[in-house]
């Protein structure tokens, strides 16, 4: 397939688990499952090559649980496990309208998902297979959007695209105050100084050393990942500022 329109030849898609939930607060609808491989099959089509990581929210939270008392370690580990359902849930709805798929898992499990390896997922990328990063780093501690950032620098992927329900980067929450304003573009150090939410203060420092941009957007609007690999104006660009 021809690249000539895109932007970005090699992306990291992070998503929450919650957006696979859709309207219900837990769990995975199956209908937003599938419009969302279409979209990624669109854009695969295009010849970008597609790394996603799905978070665990919609299942479990092991920060959450580990507020509720739960030991820390053993609630991210959960949380990892989690992220591997929703991966082989995407896997399906992904090969279903036959897109090439490999589920990778940082926690071995042979039975239902490759174990992680560098060179190997490289190689998948290559071959056109969408390939799925499940399981976190395999350490407690570290967030899924850490995962996302340690996975693009090892695969060298061109962006990170970080997909959410809002349109961007706010200075306030957009849900609760009206006159919130949206930011064009931001630096990380900017992200870090403000405490933004936009990843956790590891992933944007990881980023950072590495000079990797980050674009948050919002997945819920139907045509957005096609937008933002073929460098359409959206959302909110996390860069050095230089150009």
């Amino acid at each position: 397939m021809g690249d000539g329109k895109l932007k970005y030849k090699r992306v990291i898609l992070k998503v929450s688990g919650e957006v696979l939930a859709g309207a219900q607060k837990y769990g995975i609808d199956s209908k937003v499952v599938r419009a969302f491989a279409e979209e990624i099959k669109e854009v695969k089509e295009m010849g970008c090559q597609m790394a996603l990581v799905i978070g665990g929210g919609n299942i479990l939270r092991g920060a959450e649980a580990s507020e509720g008392g739960m030991e820390r370690a053993t609630a991210d580990t959960m949380g990892m496990l989690a992220t591997v359902i929703n991966s082989l849930a995407l896997q399906d709805a992904l090969e279903k309208i036959g897109v090439s798929t490999r589920v990778m898992s940082a926690i071995e499990m042979r039975q239902v998902a490759e174990p992680y390896i560098r060179r190997r997922a490289t190689r998948h990328l290559e071959k056109d297979r969408v390939v799925i990063f499940a399981g976190g780093t395999g350490n407690p501690y570290f967030t899924t959007d850490t995962t996302a950032s340690l996975r693009a620098m090892e695969v060298g992927a061109d962006v990170i695209l970080k997909a959410t329900k809002v349109d961007g980067v706010y200075d306030a929450d957009p849900m609760k105050h009206e006159g919130a304003r949206r930011y064009g573009e931001m630096t990380y150090i900017q992200v870090l100084n403000q405490e933004l939410k936009v990843m956790d203060s590891t992933a944007i420092s990881l980023c950072m050393d590495n000079r990797l941009p980050i674009v948050v957007f919002n997945i819920m609007e139907r045509g957005n990942i096609r937008r933002v690999v073929c460098g359409e104006r959206i959302g909110t660009l996390v860069s050095t500022g230089k150009r």
